[in-house]
């Protein structure tokens, strides 16, 4: 069986292209991925199945993309004892705020972390995976630290741009 480093679980296929910014920023860092799609409402003795398939690769840390009720990162997170970090989906129904509130609203004694709604969220799950693991991992640590010196250097560049330009310039460049 394949080691894999983090296991992302999505509650229905609808929400594989949230999946999909996850798994760019995990490919970016070089860190394997395990991707299942099973509901914590329609296929829970399958998800426990995925969880315990997972947990016997080696994963280290489960990020759990889930919409509406998001009982998924919860549910994941009462079969492991690993890191679960759950991504909100910004779905049509409230805007998605009644995944963010299901996921954020966790009992005492079951931890899950919760990120922004929708694509933000779901790359910030990414990096947050990333920083859990690199914290056993200097290669990582290296590879985070370069991550987060090009993104200081994108805002530097769009205010030298800004300083240039005049905020009307830019605006105007923007909405183009």
């Amino acid at each position: 069986m394949r080691k894999n480093d983090v296991a992302i679980i999505v509650g229905s296929s609808s929400d594989l292209s949230l999946a999909k910014e996850t798994v760019n920023v995990l490919k970016e860092f070089e860190l394997s991925y395990s991707l299942n799609i099973a509901s914590a409402h329609r296929t829970e003795e399958y998800l426990k199945q995925c969880v315990e398939r997972a947990v016997s690769t080696g994963v280290k840390v489960f990020i759990a993309i889930a919409g509406m009720a998001a009982a998924l990162p919860g549910v994941i997170a009462s079969h492991t004892i690993l890191p679960v970090i759950g991504v909100p989906v910004d779905g049509k129904n409230l805007f998605g705020l009644d995944s963010l509130f299901s996921i954020v609203q966790m009992p005492k004694g079951v931890p899950v972390a919760t990120v922004a709604l929708g694509k933000t969220g779901a790359i910030n799950a990414a990096i947050l995976a990333v920083q859990i693991i690199a914290i056993s991992n200097d290669g990582l640590k290296e590879k985070l630290k370069k991550h987060k010196e090009k993104i200081a250097e994108a805002v530097i560049k769009e205010d030298l741009k800004l300083q240039k330009d005049g905020i009307d310039k830019y605006l105007e460049r923007l909405n183009k």
